[in-house]
């Protein structure tokens, strides 16, 4: 082992601390609690001052990256390529705010976790994963990101299927589907990866990968996207996102806000890692990650402006949110070396997105503890007279619809301006794919779902906190006075303060992080300072507001709500049950299709290997003739034929006098136990018995696992 030690520290101290504040949730749960606390206080800590540490060394003959003093650790043959992990602007700053999110999610967890059962196991999960997603962020090369991406994908399975009813298990067992199917896959691109260029480390991969810009091969292209394809998936990009709505609602909402702030962030960390380092300025690379990036962007809104579930429109939200980051990565790719816009819009929605959410889930998990209940109907005007519960919740909504002064804003108005500018070079004939109208078309997408954004989220803050409950409002403005502690508040409404504070300060704190995490994207420099309210920039964001409003009115109030019998005006959820991507492909594929085609070739397979088995035994591995059969290796028949043989003998002088049966016994039984051993030779040494053995394992695996729980 070499190089900085705190790096390592990082990783293993919440791992650690996992397994001690189980043992002492087994005789304290107050003292588990206030340690959990303690563990990821330090962890936050301890990163902050790398993070200082990196900004004021620069000197000394360190590293230096965009302004940051890097190091690294390395410990060497760990799980054969080593444990290579390192540090700098971009891993400090997002295991900063992961280590945030931690911090604000595990001391709202004890007042919303205060009536559940297990958790202890929660908070050892929690631990686990904040440990695993700490290596992943600091991974040095895609084979260490890819331990811990393992790790934690295992680990956060936990948090889904937390509360153990039908529901939760269905979506954990989604969950968990998504993850080893697309875990698998990035193995096969790694080995892929590996073979064809030598090496895994991020920082030589684009050397190895020949010149920058430059042409790669089709063994490289295929390598790079089913390594991303793992990533993509817990990133929740389509036609990946399956796990996205259904995971959501039935977690517990501290683990939604770290699900979709930090952990589909290692997602996007993998896309990065791959697209700025093997393919950095590759345009035909960002131009498939665009297309995927509009579809997510488009579809996640599409979801949320139907949804009437509380959690499942925030969960819908943040796909749509990926799909915008994804447009900055494909926008970094097209745009090439002149790639700075992208690059700190992508960088800034990154941050964005995850102190948004950890504050809209963190509300969610409020109206959820003190109702039980997630949808619109049964929750509506829950929030009236809660003045700092809708402040909380109006920043976030008034965060992630890009309101200006608010710090989603900034980033999607950096998003925005590269699409322009790319636009302007296909009308100049300088763009590598797309007409000027194309990338008009783009424009007006990234717009419209921008629009979508305010209409849904418009419908979230009115439904909860505009609108009176029909039948227990009275009851929510009397009996929930009290409906959260002082440790949620200051959980809540401290991460709330925070996005207007970077809106209104958008050079001394967006642009600083933007510089900060720069270098690990590889972008170039800006021209000219972005001025982020000019009447030019703030055109986007007016023109998304708009949309926002018309499909608010024009659409949400009037074909998604319909009048009930109590003659109340009510949410409706019209979209169509049977367009579930999971339920109308991948299961019909992956449980009947894959499993019909497979049981087919393993029954051609099974007759081939057993039909070749008994040719042999014919021909060239013909058994022995009768008459030389080894008593040695039949002593059992042998001496069972010559017990008989005596009795067949002694009847045949007694009873049978006139009519002796003279039977040889030895032989006959010889002969039988002879094609019996024949037989199960055949028998094991068959693909069918091969596979039963392995069906008898994974029952006995899963009769073990279902014993433990």
């Amino acid at each position: 082992m070499n190089g900085n030690g705190t790096l390592l520290f990082l990783v293993v101290w919440p791992m650690a601390a996992a397994v001690l504040a189980y043992i002492i949730g087994r005789f304290s749960k107050r003292g588990r609690d206030f340690f959990a606390d303690g563990s990821v206080i330090l962890e936050l800590v301890v990163i902050l001052a790398l993070l200082v540490s990196g900004i004021s060394s620069q000197d000394g003959g360190a590293r230096t990256v965009s302004g940051f003093a890097a190091s690294e650790f390395l410990w060497e043959g760990f799980c054969g390529l080593g444990l290579h992990l390192e540090l700098d602007g971009f891993r400090a700053l997002y295991g900063l705010i992961a280590a945030f999110m931690w911090v604000m999610t595990t001391v709202f967890s004890r007042e919303y976790l205060a009536h559940y059962r297990n958790r202890n196991r929660y908070y050892l999960f929690v631990l686990l994963t904040l440990g695993a997603t700490m290596g992943v962020f600091l991974a040095a090369d895609l084979f260490t990101a890819f331990i811990f991406f393992e790790m934690m994908s295992f680990t956060s399975y936990v948090w889904v299927a937390h509360e153990e009813k039908e529901a939760a298990l269905k979506a954990a067992e989604t969950y968990l589907g998504v993850a080893v199917i697309g875990g698998m896959v990035t193995l096969m691109g790694l080995f892929l990866l590996y073979h064809t260029v030598g090496t895994l480390e991020l920082s030589r991969l684009l050397s190895a990968c020949g010149e920058v810009g430059g042409t790669k091969g089709a063994t490289l292209y295929l390598a790079g996207g089913l390594t991303v394809f793992g990533f993509a998936a817990k990133a929740g990009v389509f036609p990946l996102h399956i796990w996205l709505p259904k995971a959501h609602p039935v977690a517990p909402a501290p683990a939604s806000a770290l699900l979709s702030g930090i952990l589909t962030k290692t997602g996007i960390f993998g896309l990065l890692a791959v697209s700025c380092n093997i393919f950095r300025y590759d345009p035909l690379w960002g131009m498939a990650v665009f297309a995927f990036g509009v579809f997510t962007m488009f579809g996640g809104a599409l979801l949320a402006v139907f949804s009437v579930d509380l959690k499942r429109t925030l969960a819908c939200s943040s796909m749509s949110q990926i799909g915008f980051i994804l447009v900055g990565i494909g926008m970094q790719g097209l745009l090439g070396e002149e790639n700075a816009l992208a690059v700190r819009g992508t960088l800034l929605h990154m941050v964005n997105h995850s102190l948004i959410k950890l504050v809209l889930f963190m509300a969610a998990g409020v109206v959820y503890m003190n109702l039980h209940k997630l949808n619109l109907n049964e929750i509506r005007g829950f929030g009236r007279k809660k003045p700092l519960l809708a402040f909380c919740f109006l920043m976030g909504a008034l965060g992630i619809g890009g309101i200006p002064l608010w710090n989603g804003y900034i980033s999607k108005t950096l998003l925005h301006e590269s699409i322009v500018e790319y636009g302007l070079l296909a009308s100049e004939g300088l763009a590598a794919y797309g007409t000027a109208a194309f990338w008009k078309g783009a424009e007006w997408i990234f717009l419209l779902s921008g629009g979508m954004t305010v209409a849904y989220m418009t419908k979230l803050f009115v439904a909860l906190f505009v609108e009176k409950n029909p039948k227990r409002q009275e009851e929510f403005d009397r009996k929930y006075q009290h409906y959260w502690n002082m440790e949620s508040k200051i959980a809540v409404a401290g991460s709330a303060l925070l996005l207007p504070i970077m809106g209104i300060l958008p050079g001394p704190v967006m642009d600083r992080a933007a510089e900060l995490g720069e270098g690990f994207f590889g972008g170039g420099s800006l021209a000219h300072p972005v001025r982020y309210f000019s009447l030019e920039n703030l055109s986007g964001g007016l023109i998304s507001i708009a949309i926002g409003a018309l499909i608010y009115f024009g659409v949400i109030r009037t074909v998604l709500m319909k009048r009930g019998e109590s003659g109340v005006r009510e949410y409706v959820d019209r979209w169509p049950v049977w367009l579930d991507l999971e339920n109308l492909l991948y299961r019909p594929v992956l449980l009947q299709l894959f499993v019909t085609v497979s049981a087919v070739a393993c029954r051609c397979l099974d007759r081939a290997v057993d039909g070749t088995v008994v040719a042999a035994r014919k021909t060239t591995h013909r058994q022995l003739k009768e008459d030389k059969i080894h008593m040695s290796r039949n002593r059992l028949a042998y001496a069972a034929g010559c017990f008989l043989e005596w009795g067949s003998e002694l009847l045949d002088k007694t009873v049978r006098r006139k009519h002796p049966a003279n039977h040889s016994y030895v032989r006959r039984l010889m002969e039988f136990e002879e094609k019996t051993v024949r037989t199960n030779r055949i028998i094991n040494q068959s693909l069918s018995f091969a596979l039963l053995l392995v069906c008898i394992g994974l029952i006995v695996v899963l009769l073990y696992l279902l014993w433990i729980r």
